[in-house]
């Protein structure tokens, strides 16, 4: 099996902060499953104050990375997850256009 390490960034809203940890620390099991069955596994939040950025660390071990995550946006869970989720993060200014998590490529992995 293969693993493909992805890393992620994007902004914060400084008063949402307490709201998304809440958010986090519990999580929906259907969700989480939902993201299991998307292949993605070993996923880590952090978040860097003062500066208000999460960063996102997952590994995918699908072979169709585009297919598993149109079919984990389609589900209603995801939909229900990100409309609490969204509102309390900010998209960068230097992201891509139509991305809302930046892509951060690896630059070094020990194993």
């Amino acid at each position: 099996m293969s693993v493909r390490r992805m890393g992620m960034v994007i902004g914060i809203r400084p008063e949402k902060i307490a709201e998304y940890r809440k958010l986090h620390a519990e999580p929906w099991p259907e969700m989480n499953r939902a993201l299991s069955e998307a292949n993605i596994h070993n996923y880590s939040i952090y978040l860097r104050e003062p500066e208000n950025l999460l960063f996102g660390y997952w590994e995918y071990t699908g072979s169709d990375f585009a297919a598993d995550m149109k079919r984990l946006g389609e589900l209603a869970v995801s939909k229900r997850w990100l409309a609490l989720t969204d509102p309390c993060q900010m998209r960068l200014e230097s992201a891509a256009a139509g991305e809302w998590w930046s892509a951060m490529p690896e630059v070094y992995h020990l194993d």
